[in-house]
Order: C-alpha cells, then sequence, then structure tokens
C-alpha cells in the first residue's frame, strides 16, 4: 500500500468525522436532549461524537483499504460495532444495575436480555462475519479445521478491542489516545489503511473530547476498537494476531476486578500520558454546552 493512499485514508477519515459531527451539532436527530449524558465530572458532554467517529473511520477504510474482501471486512467490522453500541447509548436501560461484560452475559443466561447483552451478540456476529470475509493474513492456517479456528480467533480479536477501546473510555482522550498508539505502528502494514483511518478520525476528534464537550460512547468506541482489531486481522502476521488476543482477553478480564484508571493514576507514566490536553481536575468548564452525553461504568465509576 503506497504512503499516498494511508494519507488519503487518513485524510478523508478526518474530513468525513468533521463534515458528519457538523451536520449532526445543526439538527441532532431526536433533539439534542436525546445525545446528552453527565460525565465524571458532573458536567454534560455530548455522545454525537460516536456516530460522527465511526462514519470517519469507515470512510477512511473505504478509500484506504485495497482489494474487495479486505474493504467488506472492515466495513462489517466497524459498522456492526458502530451500530450495536449506538443502540446501547441511545437505548440503555439506565434502571438496572447490569454492567460490564460479565454482568450482561449472567443477564443473558437467565434468559433477560439487555441492550447491553445485545450489543455483545451484535458484535459478536458482525465481528465473526468481517473475520470470516478478510482475506488470509500471513500465517493463515490451510486446513478447513484450522482455517476455522484461525476464523474465530480473529473474530475474537475484533470484538475485543471493540470491547476494550470501550473500557478506556472513562475519561476524556484515554480511549483516542491508547487507540492512535495501537494504530500507528499498524500504517505501515497491509491492514495500513483501516489503521491511517483510526489515525486520521481520531486527530480531528480529540480536540472536543479533550475539551470534554463531546465524548465516544458506546458508539464511538466500539467502532473504533473494530476498526483497530480489523487492521490487526488484516495485515498481522497469526503469532502476532494471537499474542494480540491473549493481551485483550487478558486486559478485559482484569478490567472486571481492577480500576484501569486506579492504575493509570498510580503508574507516573501513563499518569503524565493519559492527563495530556485534559482540564485538570479542579478547572471546571467555563461555560455550558448547548448538547452533551457520557458515562462511566465498571471499576472506575465510582
Amino acid at each position: 500500500m503506497s504512503v499516498v493512499r494511508r494519507l488519503v485514508a487518513a485524510s478523508a477519515a478526518a474530513g468525513a468525522t468533521s463534515l458528519v459531527r457538523g451536520a449532526l451539532d445543526w439538527q441532532p436527530p431526536g433533539g439534542a436532549a436525546t445525545w446528552t449524558r453527565t460525565n465524571h465530572r458532573g458536567e454534560p458532554v455530548s455522545l454525537l461524537e460516536g456516530p460522527s467517529l465511526a462514519a470517519g473511520v469507515l470512510a477512511g477504510a473505504l478509500v484506504g483499504t485495497g482489494g474487495a474482501r479486505a474493504t467488506a471486512a472492515a466495513t462489517v467490522a466497524v459498522v456492526g460495532s458502530g451500530a450495536f453500541g449506538l443502540v446501547d447509548d441511545l437505548r440503555e436501560d439506565t434502571s438496572t444495575r447490569t454492567k460490564g461484560l460479565r454482568g450482561h452475559l449472567g443477564a443473558l443466561a437467565h434468559g433477560r436480555l439487555t441492550t447491553g447483552g445485545l450489543k455483545v451478540l451484535g458484535i459478536g456476529a458482525s465481528a465473526l462475519a468481517a473475520a470470516a470475509l478478510a482475506p488470509p493474513a500471513g500465517g493463515a492456517a490451510s486446513r478447513p479445521v484450522a482455517r476455522a479456528v484461525d476464523t474465530l480467533a480473529s473474530a475474537a480479536l475484533v470484538a475485543g478491542t471493540a470491547n476494550l477501546v470501550n473500557l478506556l473510555d472513562l475519561r476524556p482522550g484515554r480511549a483516542l489516545k491508547a487507540s492512535a498508539l495501537v494504530a500507528a505502528p499498524l500504517v505501515t502494514g497491509p491492514g495500513g489503511g483501516v489503521a491511517s483511518a483510526v489515525l486520521g478520525a481520531a486527530s480531528t476528534a480529540i480536540e472536543a473530547d479533550l475539551a470534554e464537550t463531546d465524548m465516544l460512547g458506546d458508539s464511538g468506541a466500539n467502532a473504533l476498537g473494530a476498526a483497530l482489531g480489523a487492521a490487526l486481522v488484516l495485515g498481522a502476521p497469526r503469532r502476532v494476531r494471537l499474542g494480540a488476543l491473549a493481551v485483550v482477553v487478558g486486559l478485559t478480564l482484569a478490567s472486571e476486578r481492577v480500576s484501569f484508571t486506579r492504575v493509570i493514576e498510580r503508574t507516573p507514566v501513563l499518569r503524565e500520558l493519559d492527563a495530556w490536553g485534559r482540564r485538570p481536575a479542579h478547572v471546571r468548564r467555563p461555560a455550558p454546552v448547548p448538547a452533551g452525553g457520557g458515562r462511566a461504568t465498571g471499576p472506575d465509576a465510582a
């Protein structure tokens, strides 16, 4: 993949993110209140960043991903994760205390389908479809059974990264910074078009996210994470994909018991990176914002 194509993918993602965000801000579907939530400071922020960024990542991936199968895989991963995340954003039953992957899977086991449970099933299905559509990457197995196992592992990676990025979206800029750090080294590989789209969309969304007027929500975070997973599936060697899957699974399991925010705050390098560009804790936003959305769940909610 040429450098020019990667630059075009990043530019398309950045431009589409900005364009869609402006259009949604001008006339929010259902009114501004539909997209308004309260962040960790108790201030209003907007969920409109989520669908805007998902649209930007999709636009960049369509431009930058070479080949019909690779393009279809990236499209299904981003659209599926973003759409089911949006359902959870807008239709979540806040009267229940079902939180986290374990909570939603537990509800499903007892025959109760939450919006979070629907999201788990929907993202899982779209990740499986994306993995099946993706062309064989480096080290792909040749035997039918081994190929099936490879496809399941790739699907788990796409779904897992979608969930993990969502777990990081608890403080301004955190999920975008982490996604950019992961995407940067992937730009030079076969999945570079999707990785470039992640960088382009994130570069546009980061300003409002750090200013705490916008947040990704489930829609944006899930789409961003699924795109990272797709970039790995499309280009990384098998050993790298399996290693990445092990890291994703390990962090996801750890999140059920450990607060990422507390770990970050106790680690000087991570603390400085996490706080970069963000308002200090004691500084309030100078003026109210017309539209807003955001929430913190899991161990960090306290």
